[in-house]
């Protein structure tokens, strides 16, 4: 007898990212391409097989489902053991999902896949132009999904009843639609509808999306229900469109994300290089934030003073649809009030927004789960996540070590996600937003009970910052009062740094550089400029940027007039200052300028900083280029596109002493220069070589880059570019968030490695 006639049965289970990915159909297709007898079924830890047969074509099977599972799969761990053979069993059956705990992930959202594009535009497919539309390999699932394993009636789907044709393909393991919850048509999909101001229902379906395009051609803002939330959306070529539209969502600066139908007519618009044009027809489709053409298209008001812009492609059938009939590109803002989360319901639009929309575009599938659209940069080869929401997330990262408890890390305050680890698995949250209002604080706690639901999950440990006067912070106090559980504090850039490394996996000392707005230090100030030698378990403040006043308290976050002042005022003599041609000197009457100095110098409501967020607000007022912010972070982009008009290496005067980095002599460089350009670009080069500088005096160190400051693209390029030639090893993360989105990533670290186990 030959080996090959030789039959065995093998049991398999699989765990990672396999439900909701065409994992069951994949598997049936498999076994019946090599003659196996047996079933596969989902369970509560992902998947469960048997396969049986002769003993080569078992082999072959098991090399093709390691190395080659589906694409939207990803396999953590996959576990085998030979069983006695079923004589009795014949042919290879998908069995009903097996309830219990559950253990598997959750898949974030796919944009549309490219067979169904060319469904929805085929006139002859009874899915033409089908504004639903989706497979096994795209359309929604985390922001349908009410429970786990990833069935239908554990989803918003559950009240629509499949029609014959759709039973057929729902049901055939060698259809592309096999399981995909989704599933529908015209028949017995959901209804979209028009709704006018007041509630009255203007139209249904393709006359709904003719009604809006005729809207948004005639200036009007309508509201749209994407996948996760709602858009508000206007004409991106119409200025009046977009003005009506900032002042309307009180929005005066801050840029707009604008959305295309496709590359050709993006490439219309702005600049892109082979990186961005991967990532924005990625199958996540996230918004990538590129440089604009001069010959732009677009209305400068979409994103004024700066040179970048954020654009994505159309990532829904209705998407697809409306941009098709509109023959130009849109404005497509998230739809919420100031510090609110995204809106997900249409009647809430109707009541808060009225005085903002015309009208409301939407559908009767529920979104059980908001979710925003990422925003993700690429700073020359270095790809940069800013906001991680759809497409990536929730976003699990497997543990090489168990973890033998539960812990629920709450992050920061602004940026806001949360992150669990239990068993084999660490998951972050999408995007939540700055918790700065009742709704967005609400929105926090609908995301940890979703995820305690999602995995039956109990935290034994909570991890947060340790800032009190952080929601997050309050939040996890009150937990621990109520529940008895272990209470960690992490400081919050040490946090920065442990998410980097938590990317990476990364189990040893690093040199990082964790710069930032601001931050709870361990002596009470605000923190946002430092140096530390950290691991898994501790760190060590070798260097800081040497601490100066924010004149005003939090109003200098607004005004970065207010730090440059504070540090004329560590530089110069008042009588100095009054007689000084700068231009923020010229901002403030002598009596406010006489008022500010007793401020600074009493320490009156002028708390200490070492933030390098608050040092390029500064550079941004001495220069010239701003000296009232309308947005965070817009002081960085602002400086961001001066530098780039002018490309000098040469850097401004700093000094290290002892462990404070001294920025003064910088300061009285700056007031002898009039180019704003020319001050952006040394100041960029200034903060590289402070880093390259401070790496040398630690050769044997990995460098570590984390905190919101490294948004900055032409930072980003700078400093890894000197790395590189210098041979360093150097790590900025790429796949979570580099600024506060990725506090709860580290905080979990942490926990990780002082909670008695170690994460190797």
């Amino acid at each position: 007898m030959s080996v090959a006639s030789i039959s065995k049965r093998i049991r398999i289970t699989v765990t990672g990212i396999v439900q909701g990915v065409g994992f069951r159909p994949y598997i049936y297709q498999l076994a019946e391409r090599f003659s196996l007898a047996g079933f596969v079924l989902n369970d509560a830890d992902g998947l469960m097989l048997e396969i049986q047969g002769e003993y080569d074509k078992v082999s072959s099977f098991l090399s093709h489902l390691e190395t080659k599972p589906p694409p939207l799969a990803r396999i953590d761990t996959l576990y085998q053991e030979e069983i006695a053979l079923c004589e009795e069993e014949e042919g290879f059956t998908i069995r009903r999902s097996d309830k219990g705990v559950a253990k598997t992930m959750v898949s974030p959202d796919i944009a549309i896949c490219d067979a169904c594009v060319a469904e929805m535009q085929d006139i002859n497919n009874r899915r033409y132009r089908y504004p639903f539309i989706n497979c096994t390999d795209c359309g929604p699932r985390y922001t349908i999904i009410k429970s786990l394993p990833y069935d239908r009636p554990s989803t918003s789907m559950a009240p629509f009843t499949m029609c014959p044709s759709c039973y057929s393909e729902y049901t055939d393991p060698m259809d592309r639609r096999y399981h995909a919850q989704p599933i529908s048509c015209d028949d017995c999909g959901p209804t979209l509808s028009l709704i006018m101001l007041g509630g009255r229902v203007c139209k249904e379906d393709i006359s709904a999306i003719n009604c809006t395009r005729d809207l948004i051609l005639e200036g009007k803002t309508v509201a749209i229900k994407g996948l996760g939330g709602f858009h508000l959306v206007c004409d991106a070529y119409n200025e009046e469109a977009v003005a009506a539209l900032r002042e309307k969502k009180h929005r005066p600066t801050k840029p707009l994300a604008v959305m295309f139908k496709d590359m050709e007519s993006l490439k219309e618009a702005v600049d892109l290089s082979e990186a961005d044009e991967h990532l924005l027809l990625s199958k996540e489709r996230p918004i990538v934030i590129v440089d604009k053409k001069r010959s732009s298209p677009l209305c400068n008001s979409i994103a004024p003073n700066i040179a970048k812009i954020g654009v994505f492609l159309a990532y829904t059938p209705l998407h697809i649809v409306l941009l098709e009939k509109l023959g130009r590109p849109i404005v497509a803002t998230s739809a919420n009030i100031s510090d609110s989360p995204i809106i997900t319901k249409a009647d809430d639009i109707l009541r808060k927004l009225d005085r903002a929309v015309h009208a409301v575009l939407t559908y009767d599938r529920e979104i059980v789960n908001a979710c925003d659209d990422s925003v993700t940069m690429m700073a020359g080869e270095q790809k940069l996540m800013l906001r991680m929401a759809r497409g990536y997330a929730p976003k699990s990262l497997p543990l090489v070590k168990p973890a033998i408890r539960k812990i629920l890390a709450v992050g920061a305050n602004q940026k806001s996600t949360i992150a669990l680890a239990f068993g084999e698995h660490l998951i972050l949250s999408p995007h939540i937003g700055d918790l700065v209002s009742l709704e967005a604080f609400e929105y926090f706690e609908r995301t940890v009970e979703t995820f305690k639901r999602f995995y039956d999950f109990i935290p034994d440990i909570i991890v947060c910052d340790k800032h009190h006067g952080y929601e997050t912070t309050k939040w996890a106090h009150q937990y621990n009062k109520e529940n008895t559980v272990m209470l960690l504090e992490v400081q919050h850039h040490y946090a920065h740094a442990l998410a980097c490394m938590a990317e990476y996996k990364l189990d040893e000392k690093v040199l990082a550089f964790c710069f930032d707005g601001t931050g709870y230090g361990d002596d009470g100030t605000l923190w946002g400029g430092e140096v530390l030698i950290a691991d898994p378990k501790e760190y060590q403040r070798v260097n800081h940027v040497k601490q100066f006043h924010l004149i005003g308290g939090e109003k200098a976050i607004k005004e970065p007039r207010r730090a440059a002042l504070a540090l004329l005022f560590e530089c110069f003599t008042l009588d100095e200052i009054l007689a000084m041609n700068n231009a923020t000197v010229h901002t403030f009457t002598v009596i406010e300028l006489r008022t500010m100095h007793k401020m600074w110098e009493r320490e009156i409501n002028a708390p200490l900083s070492s933030s390098v967020g608050r040092l390029f607000d500064a550079v941004a007022s001495l220069s010239g280029i701003a000296q009232r912010l309308n947005y965070e972070g817009e002081s960085g982009l602002l400086i961001e596109g001066a530098a780039g008009q002018n490309k000098t290496t040469e850097s401004f005067t700093y000094e290290i002493s002892e462990n404070g980095i001294d920025f003064r002599p910088m300061v009285k460089e700056i007031v002898k220069l009039s180019s704003q350009d020319e001050i952006a670009s040394r100041f960029i080069a200034t903060l590289s070589a402070l880093i390259v500088e401070i790496s040398q005096a630690y050769p044997d160190l990995p460098i570590v880059l984390s905190g919101g400051v490294f948004q900055n693209a032409s930072l980003v390029q700078n400093v890894t570019k000197a790395l590189k030639v210098n041979n360093r090893r150097y790590y900025i993360q790429q796949e979570t968030p580099v600024n506060d989105g990725g506090i709860a990533l580290g905080q979990l670290y942490h926990a990780l490695h002082v909670s008695g186990r170690e994460n190797g």
